[in-house]
């Protein structure tokens, strides 16, 4: 890289230190009190920066600009406006007013909406959000302006992903800032969650991806036998990264910085062609509106480097899929990590209160945070002993178990501040210490030192949602305890004994054990721990009392909200596994049928051969072949019409729920049916009459 990295991170960020060179200082100050304190914003003020911001796009060499929003699609979404203005004597200028950056209008009818929105009903608004800093972004378009924005219907209600999420992190702010207030601290007056999402996908040849409809409609291969080599060698996590994957790597990272995005570590993940990149955290909303970008990055970094990114949560069956871990926490405007434990954890109270909080809130709501990990890919992973069960349970790591231990059987605890030193025999290498906990990768909820690591997410998915979810259930937590403390007359002797009595109320949800044992699955069963092992099984929890009463009580999301959402998880399951199975009658119509007869054909005519030109000659080989594979294709015909069948029912439906639980129950077993005798052949058929490119080609030759 000819350029040093301090000089071009940011350069495409509308950043802090930009709106301090080109603002006012009274506009400056006026908006950091609208970020920072979410104050009303002024519309005058509006005006200078939209002025203000166009001069500085131009500078840098846009023409458009697009109000840059997440619908509930789970991808990002924006409509293109030129700053062009014509003038009365037949020439333009470039304008670009206060009302432009503050609101736009999109078709709310087109997007997702779960029956807010009609197709007659099509106003809706996306409004700025000057919380996350607008940047711009270079493609074969030029330069485009593009400004986060929130998105809502005509009638108010949120249509986006950025929406609830806003509303939820003012929760946890109110909440976690009267805790606070409890313990004496009068200096903070804002609490962001942080958040940190590392990114799991994979690489593949782009021509090889184009050779396969499956990848293109679905994101991942639905046929496909394991090569004679997949990730039992353990070869390749943390491996020699190939120079192609580097270049794409390489020209990804410098991207993303110029964007703002702290893109900080790139690595080989554990399956063949799968990697990560994992940024340095920022607060929900941004680290939110940054994941987007690191996605669409990829995807479009990918195609130039002719690579193509896949980011389905399993596009191969077989080797280890894709999750996106959601690390966080909740930091004061004035730099403390709540989170924190300390040297001495046993003592921190005002720790072992926001702990027990978090804990409490994850016990309560499991369900509601289960659904905030939902969409069709996750299901092949999740329980699968690649990605945490599907039973929500907390790790806190033996030390921190020891203390609430003590916590509730003494009401006090103790422990030892020394670090343990660790002993590799080898007197060269520096002394290392251990941390205060080891780290379990098989819990969905784990502690993992200032932060929770929640590890259930799909690495396709959006990560507005979980953590709109997060702050809604800690904010109520805190919400609670607050109500308790400050009616209490004796504050510390309050504390200790709330801090005591939620760990011995909620215990149940902490498990430091192996979370992919068949062994758990029966102690979370008595220990009373729902098991949704399904998106379809997960999603009535949206809609209990229990979730209506929890959203509505903090303004998060309405009872007509979560409805909506309810049938949009609903419909987007059943078009998922509709394509999929579309997908797959069709590549075994016109691809994988066609192939086998053809191979047949050659088979019989060989045989034909043979006995013409030698009557004695042994072909029991090229016969038991040859029945083998009609046996197979067969059987191959037979599910391919049961499956016809299935989906013309499936047609028949038009409640969501009704017809999401038909796609669950019948259509996906019946496409594993398919499946089986078609990956059966691929073993037998010749290579070269095969018609797409195998697991071993996509997985190894890039």
């Amino acid at each position: 890289m000819s350029e040093r990295l301090t000089d071009i991170f940011g350069i495409d960020v509308f950043s802090d230190a930009v709106m301090i060179e080109k603002l006012p200082k009274k506009t400056y100050l006026a908006l950091k009190k609208t970020i920072e304190n979410g104050e009303d914003l002024d519309p005058g003020v509006a005006e200078v920066v939209a002025n203000a911001m166009k001069d500085w796009a131009i500078e840098h060499g846009a023409t458009h600009y697009s109000h840059w929003f997440h619908p509930m699609t789970g991808i990002t979404a924006e409509k293109h406006d030129s700053f062009l203005s014509p003038t009365s004597d037949g020439k333009i200028i470039m304008e670009f007013s206060g009302k432009e950056l503050i609101k736009g209008e999109p078709d709310a009818s087109s997007f997702p909406s779960g029956g807010l929105r009609a197709t007659f009903e099509a106003r809706g608004y996306t409004a700025w959000d000057c919380t996350s800093p607008a940047f711009l972004r270079e493609d074969a378009l030029g330069v485009t302006l593009c400004i986060p924005t929130a998105f809502c219907s005509y009638t108010g209600e949120a249509l986006d992903m950025k929406t609830p999420l806003l509303r939820s992190m003012e929760a946890l702010s109110t909440q976690a800032v009267r805790i606070l207030r409890l313990f004496g601290n009068e200096d903070v007056k804002h609490v962001s969650p942080s958040v940190g999402p590392e990114q799991e996908y994979f690489l593949i040849d782009k021509a090889k991806y184009l050779n396969r409809y499956d990848l293109i409609y679905s994101g991942r291969t639905l046929f496909g036998a394991m090569p004679p080599k997949g990730q039992e060698m353990e070869d390749h996590y943390f491996g020699n990264i190939k120079e192609r994957v580097a270049s794409f790597m390489k020209e990804l990272n410098i991207e993303l910085w110029k964007m703002g995005v702290t893109a900080k570590t790139h690595h080989n993940e554990t399956a063949p062609a799968q990697h990560e990149l994992a940024p340095i955290y920022s607060t929900a909303n941004i680290a939110t509106d940054h994941n987007q970008l690191v996605m669409e990055c990829m995807k479009r970094v990918a195609s130039r480097h002719d690579l193509a990114c896949l980011l389905h949560e399993k596009p191969f069956a077989g080797v280890n899929g894709s999750g996106k871990h959601n690390n966080w926490s909740m930091i004061t405007d004035t730099g403390q990590n709540l989170l924190k434990q300390g040297k001495a954890p046993y003592s921190n109270t005002q720790f072992l209160l926001f702990l027990s909080a978090v804990i409490k809130a994850v016990d309560l709501y499991s369900d509601i945070l289960r659904v905030s990990a939902v969409n069709p890919g996750n299901d092949h992973r999740l329980g699968e002993d690649e990605a945490p069960p599907a039973i929500i349970s907390v790790f806190l790591g033996s030390e921190l178990e020891d203390v609430l231990n003590q916590l509730m059987k003494n009401g006090k605890a103790t422990g030892n501040c020394e670090k343990v030193k660790i002993n590799v025999g080898v007197h060269s290498i520096p002394e290392l210490y251990k941390d205060g906990a080891d780290r379990n990768r098989t819990s969905p909820f784990a502690f993992t030192g200032d932060k929770f690591e929640f590890r259930m997410v799909g690495s396709s998915m959006s990560v507005g949602i979980v953590n709109t979810v997060i702050n809604t259930i800690v904010a109520d937590v805190l919400c609670d305890m607050a109500d308790e403390l400050e009616k209490a007359n004796d504050f510390n002797h309050a504390v200790k004994d709330l801090i005591r009595r939620t760990i011995s109320e909620h215990i149940r949800i902490i498990y430091n054990g192996n979370g992919y044992s068949s062994e758990w699955v029966e102690e979370a069963k008595k220990r009373g721990l729902p098991n949704m092992k399904s998106m379809v099984d997960a999603i009535p929890a949206l809609v209990t009392d229990k979730a209506i009463n929890l959203f509505e009580r903090h303004k998060v999301l309405s009872k007509s909200e979560l409805f909506a959402r309810r049938d949009v998880l609903y419909d987007s399951y059943s078009k998922a596994i509709s394509i999929e199975a579309k997908t797959m009658i069709m590549m075994v119509s016109v691809q994988y049928i066609p192939a086998v007869i053809k191979y047949t054909k050659i088979l019989a005519d060989s045989i034909n051969s043979i006995k013409e030109a030698m009557s004695d000659a042994d072909i029991s080989v090229q016969g038991k072949l040859l029945m083998e594979v009609s046996k197979l294709l067969a059987e191959a015909q037979t599910a391919l019409e049961s499956l016809k069948t299935l989906m013309q029912e499936a047609e028949s439906k038009t409640d969501f729920g009704e017809r999401a639980e038909f796609f669950y129950q019948k259509v996906k077993p019946a496409m594993v049916a398919l499946r089986a005798p078609i990956d059966g052949l691929e073993c037998i058929v010749d290579k070269e009459l095969w018609p797409v490119p195998s697991y071993g080609e996509l997985l190894y030759e890039i």
